[in-house]
């Protein structure tokens, strides 16, 4: 349907202009599509400046000569932290992004694809 045809509603895709399927967004309301973390993105944000810091300090602990056990067991905190933050991430995927009008695959064996790749990225370390 033509932008000009008075349906308050439009699909739209990104490389167009016209977002993704199932993102319909009534005209003159806020485009931009709800995330998994949208509720919760300052305190997403809180923690990776946290995490930022935390790789700042270890950086100051090398330029400083610090003994190599204490160095290690600071980039253990950093990778514990960053697990802990992506999980939420798959946490919120799941609930909001392929439970609701999210931009997630329609189909559910693509949905189950994409979600394993996901859990599959951060556990093969």
């Amino acid at each position: 349907m033509p932008s000009g045809s008075g349906n308050p509603w439009l699909l739209r895709s990104r490389s167009t202009g016209i977002y993704p399927p199932g993102v319909c967004y009534p005209l003159g309301v806020s485009t931009t599509p709800t995330r998994g973390y949208t509720a919760s993105k300052q305190q997403l944000l809180s923690r990776l400046a946290r995490v930022e810091g935390q790789v700042r300090g270890v950086s100051r602990m090398v330029e400083e000569d610090r003994y190599c056990i204490d160095v290690l067991t600071q980039i253990s905190a950093v990778q514990a932290a960053l697990e802990k933050i992506a999980l939420g991430l798959l946490d919120g995927h799941a609930r909001v992004c392929m439970l609701s009008e999210g931009t997630a695959p329609a189909d559910p064996d693509e949905q189950v694809t994409e979600l394993m790749g996901a859990i599959g990225r951060l556990v093969k370390r």
